[in-house]
């Protein structure tokens, strides 16, 4: 169970490059035939090209258990200068590298078209290939791959023809065709790539005139080199370019790497397994690798929640972070940020290690050192994984709704009180919007606001920023002022008999007497300690994860109490039941006197959340809808289980509620 909150409550990685010490090569064997394995088909076809006046070939690779009758989505890889429609089927064996990826289920069904890519009518790699004409043809070949070949594709094979289910990708010169062609046609490709792309390539400023346009159609750009390669220069220039205009993409420097198919080839590897798939930055950081400059160390600065005074960590322009620990006596320092890093000793006792880039928002961290988990003396410490953790902020760009502003400040206040149900002391933190104090005649409604496995009732002030977000939103006019109740979501009853419903995971998102506490105690102790609106139709319920699913099971048992209901990466339906309608004894069995009682039910997810909690939510969501209960559906693009969603969450919410 540990193990399990462990990974609700940290954050997944994610943006947009990595560095190089954290490359993982393909594995041996990847390009080497499998035994007993299905194999796909290689064919040779021709098609007529208007563009050039002749007949042209290509090669076509079929996927094992190719059928006519299926749909697939394409992929249009390109050789290089020196090349024609063999050089990848020779050199690069694709036929080999995929038929082991499908054999490992790691890729998606796709036809695979190999063009000479010199369009012209002799488009012979022989004599002077570096000819002007020559050249030039590697230009042309962008008409005849619009107009002619995938036209002649498309008639030939049983494939989609949309864009989403399009791909172009290519080594060398190939590579420069596929950015140039993929960029310049983007209502034909959404899944671009280039490796080791030659000087043919064109300008980032010409290949990518309007960012705001790319960014919204690309599915996925990849740019590969290997950092030995005479010709990085160019896939560096774009992947500078794209990153200071923030477009996602994978850029991937190979260790070691030269101008050879030994690069391109687990280029191919890589880039076969993101196609046709979702794709969130998860993924692009997973495969990306830039090593760090010193333009970027320049240009990293300490993380917010540094220690004041304290240099490291430190958070770089790409959002990777920079850790720095003087731990002299040591002999194996990491650094655990779900995913562990090993970190190098320098000559004074020092280790450092440079992360992949981090999802925006809030990250938990441990450093262990020889075996050993702590905190991080440069940093600020949190309660979440359970315990006392350090904390690194990685700012979300181009927004500010939970950052301090110069506008009127509400305040978190303490309040102590003892529970007869726990037969122990409780606290909880409540937020007063600004002004609370100076007019005793105003009355509140009341949101109270559960955290997460792991955490407590200092997690929504302290990681969540929830003051911050509400002192915005009421200053903008877009929630009404409003008190805010953070208790803790963990109560024990130490005179109820233990059983199996009251133990494990079940047992804290459908706490019996958690739920007594709200009712008997919370609720009455805040409606006598605050100047509230002490009625169901001025009081909300929300929680993030395991606060979540403990806000339906209390609000859903207790609708007179309740009129806003709110759940973060957390709903409803833990149990697998026939009839919907018998959850929570009925509450939603009849969807018109529900809509009509309860004023909003809000659900929540981020898109990159584990695939067991996402289902959970997203299959809550379509339940209420086939039952016609009325709700919010909201999916934070490119998060996962982790503060930044639950903070966009919440400043939705509150834009919602008591309205």
């Amino acid at each position: 169970m540990k193990k399990f909150f462990m990974l609700l409550s940290l954050a997944f990685i994610a943006n947009l490059s990595i560095n190089s010490q954290t490359f993982n090569p393909a594995p041996e064997g990847f390009d080497v035939s499998g035994d007993g394995i299905k194999h796909g088909k290689i064919d040779t076809i021709q098609y007529y090209s208007a563009t050039v006046g002749v007949n042209r070939k290509a090669l076509v690779y079929t996927p094992r258990g190719y059928s006519k009758s299926k749909k697939y989505p394409v992929l249009y890889l390109l050789h290089g200068i020196g090349g024609d429609e063999k050089e990848w089927l020779i050199q690069g064996k694709p036929q080999v590298i995929l038929d082991n990826l499908y054999a490992a289920k790691k890729v998606a069904p796709m036809i695979v078209v190999l063009p000479n890519g010199r369009a012209m009518k002799d488009d012979r790699a022989v004599g002077n290939i570096y000819d002007g004409v020559k050249v030039q043809a590697f230009a042309t070949f962008e008409k005849d791959l619009i107009n002619d070949l995938i036209p002649s594709i498309e008639k030939k094979y049983p494939v989609f023809k949309d864009r989403e289910h399009r791909a172009i990708a290519g080594l060398s010169m190939g590579g420069g065709q596929s950015l140039n062609f993929g960029l310049g046609n983007l209502d034909k490709f959404a899944w671009i790539g280039g490796f080791s792309s030659a000087p043919n390539t064109k300008t980032p400023q010409e290949l990518v005139p309007d960012p705001a346009k790319t960014k919204k159609m690309l599915k996925l750009l990849w740019i590969s080199c290997g950092d030995k390669d005479n010709l990085i220069t160019y896939s560096q220039r774009t992947h500078d370019y794209l990153n200071a205009n923030q477009i996602p993409h994978i850029y991937q420097v190979i260790p070691g790497g030269h101008h050879d198919f030994k690069v391109w080839k687990q280029n191919l590897y890589m880039f076969s397994q993101t196609l046709f798939k979702p794709v969130d930055a998860s993924i692009i950081a997973h495969y990306s690798n830039a090593p760090l400059t010193d333009n970027t160390a320049a240009s990293a600065i300490p993380a917010s929640t540094n220690i004041p005074g304290m240099q490291y960590p430190e958070v770089l322009p790409d959002n990777r972070a920079f850790f720095r620990i003087k731990a002299p006596q040591a002999n194996k320092v990491q650094i655990d940020l779900g995913k562990k890093y090993d970190m190098e000793k320098e000559e004074d006792g020092s280790w450092i290690v440079t992360t992949e880039p981090l999802v925006e928002g809030f990250h938990y961290y441990s450093i262990i050192i020889d075996g050993v988990a702590v905190a991080d003396p440069a940093s600020q410490t949190f309660y979440g994984m359970g315990r006392m953790a350090s904390g690194i902020e990685i700012p979300e760009k181009g927004v500010d709704y939970y950052l301090a502003k110069n506008v009127p400040h509400g305040q978190i206040r303490q309040v102590r009180y003892y529970s007869d149900v726990t037969k122990s002391m409780r606290r909880a933190f409540v937020y007063t919007p600004a002004g609370y104090d100076a007019n005793s005649s105003v009355r509140y409604p009341v949101l109270y606001l559960q955290h997460g496995a792991g955490e407590d009732e200092t997690g929504w002030s302290n990681q969540g920023k929830v003051d911050y977000i509400l002192d915005n939103l009421i200053a903008e006019g877009k929630a009404k002022p409003m008190l805010v109740v953070m208790d803790k979501g963990y109560a024990v009853d130490p005179d109820a008999p233990k059983n199996e419903n009251t133990q494990g995971i079940r047992g804290l998102m459908q706490n019996k007497a958690l739920e007594q506490v709200f009712i008997k105690e919370i609720i009455p102790t805040i409606d006598k300690e605050f100047r509230t609106i002490p009625d169901r139709d001025h009081r909300a319920m929300a929680g993030l994860s395991m606060g979540g699913f403990q806000t339906f099971q209390i609000t859903l048992s207790n609708l007179d109490k309740f009129a806003y209901i709110g759940g973060f990466s957390g709903g409803g339906m833990l149990q697998q039941v026939q009839d919907f309608s018998k959850l929570y004894n009925g509450a939603l069995a009849d969807a018109n006197e529900f809509n009509q009682k309860v004023k909003l039910v809000y659900l929540s997810i981020g898109t990159a959340e584990p695939e067991q909690m996402y289902r959970t939510v997203n299959n809550f969501h379509k339940e209420l809808e086939k039952a016609g209960i009325k709700h919010v559906y909201y999916e934070s693009p490119g998060t996962s289980h982790e503060w930044l969603t639950w903070r966009r969450s919440l400043n939705q919410f509150a834009g919602l509620i008591f309205k």
